[in-house]
């Protein structure tokens, strides 16, 4: 990951075929067509928005298990 000290951006770079590239077109595409899972994400990023983080890692933290949640559920959608 890439953070731009100007701009409040953060940009991910993966190789082509790397499996977590993959899961975040998987989850990014299932967020796009549920809107049931589009507004559990939105909630708690919410939710959290309000606390005070040390650093993004403590933030993406704890978003970890309700993102678990979702990209199993894309899973198991795609293999129907």
């Amino acid at each position: 990951m890439v953070r731009t000290p100007s701009r409040d951006v953060h940009v991910h770079i993966h190789q082509v075929g790397d499996q977590e590239a993959e899961d975040l077109l998987l989850f990014r595409d299932h967020l796009r067509s549920d809107p049931e899972d589009r507004s559990l994400y939105e909630n708690t990023k919410r939710a959290l928005i309000d606390r005070d983080w040390a650093d993004m890692n403590a933030y993406a933290a704890a978003k970890t298990d309700v993102i678990a949640q979702i990209k199993q559920r894309a899973r198991s959608s795609q293999q129907r």
